[in-house]
């Protein structure tokens, strides 16, 4: 049954007949019209003439409109245009009268939204002449041709520059910048900056400092941290603003911060803010180039960090470094992480005493325990570290004549504590040993082929092999 044109509610009058083919409306004889009066027939004659003239109107006033519209625009682009820098010479005038003369009472000052915006503001001018931008530089090969390419012509078309032909017969090395991030002034009369390890990790590559006010200053990595992605630079200045460290315990989640940063590598100084939104992660940071490292307690924050902010700092509102900024989250939005200031102190005060950072080691290659490794194993315990060598036959479980070897630990024991403290996921056995000194012996409770026992290791520093 086809749908009715009525609607729903209304029934077919007699005027139209339903079938289920099709419907037939009824067609009626035409009445027969009445014979206008002479004056009535003048009227309808004038109609066509006055529908003319009203659609004339209209289209006139259409185009009035138009014309208008465009007209209008046009003077008033003109007069933005030419009027914009008097208003500003204007302001500015005002602005510096308001400086010079307090009592003219003409202008009222700039008053920030309120103490949150102002200290944020403080905090950036206190922590912002002390950040610098690292810059990585390197010779690289060039390949040039003196012969044109048939698509050079092509291509300059498109983007206004030729594509040089490479060709490997005519190469030199030229330097370039390949790299780089951000670093801040932890020791003025030592010329020492604090950065990210994956930012100055290259021993080949030459490193410049650029300052705030835009001085450039040749600079060497004096140290690199074996167990932290922290690196300190050294540059041959004194007298650089300092940044003041804070105390990384102290934060709490929610709590207000800021980061700075040579954002994208072309950006000085950028500022974001955010707030702690997680504390104690663990994640594994990378890059393209298949090299990563764990990070143990960081800090989550929703602060945006962007390429090129990496060894930047993560300051409080007093303007205190709280954090080093080091990674982000490329799957999520506004997800980076920071490594605690309070991981750094024992570095900068260790290369100010010896030159050098002094770690202490066990010597063991491990992974924590969880709930999956407990199911799959059918594991006693369900806490510690157990030791394990990688995935690669040279990353051995147990460092030979390593503290730990001497200790009498093998591959497959379990770790459980250390001078009393559970090793968890949350207590990592890095984070514990870290927090001593090397010549420290410590007291390990192990778990050794299903029998618990206590060994005694002495920590040794660590020197990379």
């Amino acid at each position: 049954m086809f749908k009715k044109i009525f609607g729903n509610n209304n029934k077919p009058t007699n005027d139209s007949l339903e079938t289920d083919e099709a419907q037939v409306i009824w067609t009626e004889k035409p009445r027969e019209q009445k014979k206008s009066p002479p004056f009535l027939t003048f009227t309808l004659a004038l109609r066509p003439v006055v529908v003319i003239i009203i659609i004339s109107i209209l289209i006139g006033a259409a185009a009035g409109a138009v014309t208008g519209f465009y007209a209008g625009s046009y003077a008033l682009t003109k007069f933005v245009s030419y009027s914009q820098p008097t208003i500003l010479h204007s302001i500015t005038q005002a602005s510096s009268q308001n400086q010079t003369d307090q009592t003219a009472g003409t202008i009222a000052p700039i008053i920030l939204g309120n103490q949150e915006e102002s200290d944020i503001v403080s905090a950036v001018k206190k922590t912002s002449p002390a950040v610098v931008n690292v810059i990585v530089s390197k010779y690289v090969t060039t390949y040039y041709s003196d012969t044109a390419s048939p698509f050079d012509e092509l291509f300059n078309d498109w983007f206004g520059q030729s594509v040089p032909t490479p060709t490997p017969n005519n190469s030199q090395k030229q330097k370039q910048e390949v790299g780089g991030g951000t670093g801040f002034v932890v020791s003025s009369k030592d010329g020492l900056i604090l950065t990210n390890k994956h930012v100055a990790s290259d021993e080949t590559a030459e490193y410049t400092v650029v300052t705030n006010d835009g001085k450039k200053y040749d600079a060497k990595i004096l140290a690199q941290d074996p167990f932290n992605d922290i690196a300190i630079l050294k540059i041959e200045i004194k007298d650089l603003p300092e940044v003041q460290l804070g105390d990384s315990e102290k934060i709490q989640i929610g709590q207000t911060v800021i980061a700075i940063g040579n954002a994208l590598g072309e950006y000085r100084n950028t500022v974001t803010k955010g707030v702690i939104s997680g504390v104690g992660r663990r994640v594994v940071a990378g890059d393209n180039t298949g090299s990563s490292e764990v990070l143990e307690n960081v800090i989550q924050t929703d602060a945006a960090i962007n390429l090129g902010n990496s060894g930047g700092p993560l300051i409080n509102t007093h303007g205190e470094v709280i954090g080093i900024n080091t990674a982000i989250n490329s799957q999520g939005q506004m997800i980076g992480f920071a490594i605690p200031i309070n991981q750094a102190k024992q570095v900068i005060e260790s290369v100010k005493k010896y030159g050098k950072i002094v770690r202490p080691y066990l010597g063991v290659r491990y992974v924590l325990i969880n709930e999956e490794i407990v199911k799959k194993n059918n594991l006693s315990v369900n806490y510690g570290a157990l030791v394990l060598r990688g995935t690669d036959q040279t990353e051995l479980a147990i460092i030979p004549g390593g503290p730990a070897d001497k200790a009498g630990i093998e591959e497959g024991d379990i770790i459980l504590e250390v001078n009393g403290v559970k090793i968890t996921e949350d207590n990592s056995l890095s984070k514990t040993i870290q927090n001593l000194k090397p010549g420290d012996e410590v007291g390990l409770k192990i778990l050794h082929k299903g029998v618990e026992k206590t060994v005694k290791a002495k920590l040794e520093e660590y020197s990379p092999r």
